[in-house]
Order: C-alpha cells, then structure tokens, then sequence
C-alpha cells in the first residue's frame, strides 16, 4: 500500500504540537510494516534554515487561481527511516517568520497558502507517484478531500483514490470569508450548510469532514466528546452524522526519543527495573531550575505545557497560592497567553523557594522536567489525544490529569493498589487541587509510590498498534472508493 501524508507541520523540521509529533512517528511504524509512504511538508524559512539547498525533484508545478498562477518547486527531503520526504517550496507563501500567524494575528491569506499547498500534493503525486489513499491533517491540508471531490472528481488517475482525515484539534477550523469559495475555484453549490458554509463564512474544517471517505481523530474518548455540543465548536453536529466513518485511534509515543533507558537529554538512565537514576535526574533538574535544597520528602511538581486556558492554566491560576503552602516545589517550562506568562514569573518571584518557571520551550529541558519531577499535572480542559502524560508514564512521573480526550483512555485512578495517575472529573480548580494533593499524599509512600512508578513505565504506548488501525480504516477505504 502507498499512502500519501500531506501535513502542515512535522518533526524534526516544523513544530507547534502534536500534529507534528505524529506526522514524523506514525509513518515510519507503517513503512516497518511493509509500506510505502511519501511525506509532503511546505518549505517554510525555519527548514530552509535547518535543511538549505536541497536537490530539485520537480522544478515547477503551476497552480492556478481565477486570476493569477503560483508556481511550486518539490524538493527532494530524503528518505528518512524509510519514508520519502517532500518539500513544497513557494516562498511568497512560505518564507515567513511564522508558520500560521504574525503576534497581531493569523495570515490574511492562510486560504491561498494552504489552497496551493493541498493542490501542489495532489499534482505532485500525479508525477511522483499516486497513492492509494490519501491521508491528510487539520484544516490545513482539508481541501484535499475537498478537492478530490470537486476539481479533481473526473480525473481519471485520482477517481479512485480514497482520503482519509485526521482532526488533531476541532478546535482550530479554517475559517475565512464567503468570497473564498471562488477564490479556492470551488463552486458556489459547495457554499451551503451541509458542506462548506458555517456562519456565512468558508469552514475549510467542515469541509473536510464532509468530504474525506474516513474521519479519524486522536483517542477514542475524543471522538466521542466531539459528537457533543460541550466539544464539537459548532461542528458537533456533522461528527454525530458521520459517527459511522468516525475512528478514534490513541496517539503513539515515539520510544526512540522518548525512553529514560537510552535518553540523551537526561543526566542518568533508568527503567523500571532499576530506578536508582531517576534520583539523579530529578537532582539534575532541581539543580538547573537553582532549587538545591529540596529535601528528598518534597514532591517535584513538573509541567510542560503551551501556557493557555485550555490546557488548564486557570484551574492552576486559581489554586497556585494555595498550592504553595504544601510541601511541594512546581516547576514549568513553556509559552503561550501572555496572561499566564506574566502570573506564573511573578508567582515565581513571590515564592522563589516554591514556583520555578521558564517561559521558553526546549526540548532538553522538556526531557529533563519528564524525567526529574515526581509528579507531572496536565489539568487541560480538552486535551485530544495528549503526549506528555504518556512521556510521563515511561519516565516514572505520575500524572495528574482532568478526565477528558486521551487523558481519559491512558490515565487510571489508583485504587485498591492498582492505577498508574490520579483524575479529577468536574473542571474545577479545588478538584484539581485535591486530584494533587492525593498524589503528593501519596508520595510520601514510597512502596505504593514504586509500585505506580513502575506500572505506568511498564506499559506501551508505541505507534505499533495505532499503526495497525490506521491500516485497517485505509484498507476499509479503499475498498470502498473501488466500488463507488
């Protein structure tokens, strides 16, 4: 089978999520498998910079507006743990500082950006090779099922040809006025409720789930949330109806990166057969945050996180001045709303013995606060998947998580000396606190808290299994698109 990923964002060249996380895991797990995939990614400025002068595959490709065309050069990437990397290269579109937005705001031409970088997949992949499925993320690349269903619906060389969907985020929707539609040369009968239009406005996230031949998001809890008007952002509706081609498939960790056994990053290695490193590393982590007198009966509380209301920073708000008083240290590496920016620094320098933060991400810090906290907290008031708390189960980091999305399929309450992490159910910031102070009370029980440790380093998370769902919703598609 060769499968097509067409993604705005992939590790290790472009990232601000998971989306990237997954589109640089995930392919290389199916090509072990026995497949072939091919991986497109625009050329932005920040891999231009990471990978300059990379050999011309296709010199140009012409993409056409109503009234001016674009040009496109495909860059060879390489061949990377057996997937073939394509670059798309446009700079007026692409050699920019950000990947989607300015501090002011996102890019008023976000449509035509990512108008040209779906249709530049789509004919490239006529020239380097038509897949038998598909596979597209986010509202970025949604006008790839949009497209084969419309532009492309009587070519002969992609009639056949499923896609498949993925939804990272309902959250982010592609959303731009109604005078898009021809502007992305689609027909106005597309610009109606049951396909495209939202609000008298283009819904390039709608119009994928329209269109794609299967829909799938990251862990089964989200896919059901999302068929509710709490979690659906106005497209609850459209989930319910597709509920049949719906599939929720849990996210992989990448072990190769993320295991405290062979990690690069981290000050000494450990497993759950031998934890003596783990004291080292969360040494290690107290020292680089200036906390060297944190007795051994503190727990380490350790984030690391975009700094935002959806990822829980308003429970933590609301509780951080009572959290202080109990014997803990909080330390947190990240960005994000600067609302949260400005309180976590000044909290820092109210209680300098309490709260360390560095507002920046790194990733050797990120593996360091993995490997050195006790306790890692995750109270997000949506959380589609989430990585961070399966990073934290194969470093012996006991999560705190709000049960909702893939916190909700990989995190267990203890009870009765079995679970891996603590929950709480309502968002509310005293449940958060008591979900923490149940940990921390549990800490200080080093039999049970060894015991937690090691069943949560004990279990799998690899894209193995994940990988093999995706095959099987590729193989149910194409299958099916044979015989439409």
């Amino acid at each position: 089978m060769h499968i097509v990923f067409a993604a705005s964002e992939c590790v290790p060249w472009a990232k601000t999520g998971g989306l990237a996380d997954v589109v640089g895991a995930l392919p290389p797990v199916l090509v072990r498998m026995g497949h072939r995939v091919t991986t497109f990614v625009p050329y932005y400025r920040q891999v231009a910079r990471k990978l300059p002068d990379l050999p011309t595959v296709l010199p140009s490709i012409t993409i056409p507006f109503p009234t001016y065309q674009r040009y496109v050069r495909v860059l060879d990437g390489g061949v990377h743990d057996g997937v073939q990397v394509y670059f798309l290269d446009c700079p007026e579109m692409f050699d920019r500082e950000s990947f989607y937005a300015t501090p002011s705001g996102d890019y008023m031409d976000n449509w035509e950006r990512f108008a040209l970088f779906s249709r530049a997949v789509i004919e490239a992949s006529k020239i380097l090779g038509v897949p038998d499925v598909f596979h597209a993320h986010d509202w970025q690349t949604a006008l790839i099922p949009i497209y084969l269903r419309s532009i492309y619906f009587f070519d002969p060389v992609l009639r056949k040809v499923p896609s498949v969907f993925t939804i990272h985020n309902a959250g982010y929707q592609g959303w731009f006025p109604s005078d898009t539609m021809p502007r992305l040369m689609l027909p106005w009968d597309m610009f109606t409720f049951e396909k495209l239009e939202a609000f008298d406005s283009v819904n390039l996230l709608k119009g994928g789930l329209v269109y794609a031949d299967a829909l799938t998001t990251v862990s089964k809890r989200y896919a059901e949330e999302i068929q509710t008007s709490e979690f659906g952002n106005g497209l609850d509706d459209i989930f319910r109806r597709r509920s049949g081609d719906l599939f929720g498939i849990l996210n992989g960790v990448d072990y190769a990166e993320w295991d405290p056994l062979h990690d690069a990053h981290i000050a000494a290695h450990y497993c759950a057969d031998n934890l003596k490193g783990k004291k080292e590393c969360r040494r290690d982590l107290l020292h680089a945050f200036g906390l060297d007198h944190v007795e051994d009966t503190t727990a380490v509380l350790g984030i690391v996180s975009r700094f935002a209301t959806q990822k829980g920073f308003d429970l933590l708000a609301g509780i951080l001045h009572e959290l202080v008083k109990d014997d803990i240290v909080l330390i947190a590496l990240g960005t994000g709303e600067e609302y949260y920016e400005r309180l976590l620094s000044e909290l820092a320098s109210k209680y300098p013995d309490k709260v360390r933060v560095d507002i920046r991400y790194d990733n050797t810090t990120a593996h360091k606060v993995e490997a050195g906290s006790d306790i890692f907290l995750m109270p997000s008031r949506y959380e589609p998947s989430g990585l961070n708390q399966m990073y934290s189960l194969r470093y012996g980091t006991v999560p705190v998580v709000r049960s909702t999305g893939g916190l909700e399929d990989t995190i267990v309450e203890l009870h009765e000396g079995q679970g891996n992490g603590f929950k709480f159910h309502g968002y509310n910031q005293w449940d958060f606190l008591d979900a923490i102070r149940r940990a921390v009370a549990t800490f200080q029980n080093k039999e049970q808290w060894e015991g937690m440790m090691k069943r949560g380093m004990e279990q799998d998370f690899s894209w193995n299994k994940p990988a093999e769902e995706y095959l099987k919703v590729y193989q149910r598609v194409i299958e099916a698109r044979a015989w439409s």
